[in-house]
């Protein structure tokens, strides 16, 4: 039987989306009854990038599952010293499937043509699946529906931007992005073209007008969370700031709206987002973060045929 895998949510059709989502929504709401659909089984989890909510959520939900996770850490393994592929191909045979957070979607790709067992996204420079697919998990959970509802998304046109304009245009959304800056690894034209065509997605630079009917809107850090601190990276920093200050969701932008606001986390409090804003009573970032946890457990016993 051919493995599945899930590297971007191309892999998936609306319904595959629509069926993982409501899944995931039921396994929140009965948790009971999915323990120990896994167990025996392992998930290795491979991080080159750092983690709190991926490598939390991923743990956490093969434990619940009655499974196992192995953690990872890149720098503290022969993944430094050898081919992927060959590493992988050894590790594939000791685990039942691979969660894997890597600098680079190519990376990723290696991975899974290695791999005998199936191969998650747990995020790279192009794409953030898991993050987009529990991001409309919370939007449903809160809304009732995903179909009709405008997301507006605001900030760097990033892996998490790509995965949101994928999962939104597949379940009938329709999509905004406020990006004055693209991170350009994350450019992705095949989606952009494909986005365009469905009628569900557009750019602009008018934040305003964007958010004017918005049922969500959405932000994420404007520098990558590894390159945050690193002094070599100061000059970019201090340009992507100045750039994207006036699209900072602040109490003077949102006033009077009454719009959902989400945020993947880690959040840089004064920078994308204000801390009023964060805590303030439409905001449902934690819950999003908590839905990290449920959302990875649907995919997981979707790609071991579990459910």
């Amino acid at each position: 039987m051919n493995k599945k895998d899930l590297l971007t949510l191309k892999d998936w059709s609306g319904e595959d989306l629509i069926d993982i989502i409501d899944k995931a929504i039921a396994i929140k709401e009965s948790p009971e009854k999915y323990v120990n659909l896994l167990e025996r089984q392992t998930l290795a989890m491979l991080f080159q990038k750092t983690s709190t909510r991926t490598r939390v959520s991923f743990e956490v939900a093969m434990t619940q599952l009655g499974g196992h996770a192995i953690y990872l850490d890149w720098r503290t393994t022969n993944f430094t010293l050898a081919e992927i592929e060959d590493e992988i191909k050894y590790l594939c045979r000791n685990v039942d499937i691979i969660m894997a957070r890597l600098f680079k979607h190519i990376d990723l790709e290696k991975t899974a043509r290695a791999s005998r067992v199936p191969v998650i996204n747990g995020c790279t420079e192009k794409y953030h699946p898991c993050q987009a697919s529990s991001d409309l998990m919370t939007i449903k959970e809160k809304k009732g529906r995903l179909e009709g509802l405008k997301l507006v998304y605001v900030g760097v046109q990033n892996n998490v931007c790509n995965s949101l304009i994928n999962g939104c245009t597949k379940v009938g959304m329709k999509i905004t992005v406020v990006t004055p800056i693209i991170h350009e690894p994350s450019v992705d034209k095949e989606l952009i073209k494909e986005a365009e065509k469905s009628g569900l997605y557009q750019a602009t630079l008018d934040i305003e007008k964007a958010i004017d009917e918005a049922d969500i809107i959405y932000t994420d850090t404007w520098v990558d969370m590894e390159l945050f601190l690193d002094p070599k990276f100061k000059k970019e920093k201090e340009m992507r700031i100045k750039k994207l200050k006036p699209y900072q969701l602040n109490e003077s932008l949102l006033k009077g709206k009454d719009i959902l606001i989400m945020h993947d986390m880690p959040i840089h409090e004064g920078y994308e987002i204000t801390r009023a804003v964060i805590e303030s009573s439409h905001s449902i970032i934690f819950e999003q973060a908590e839905n990290r946890l449920h959302g990875e457990k649907a995919i997981l016993l979707r790609l071991l045929g579990t459910i």
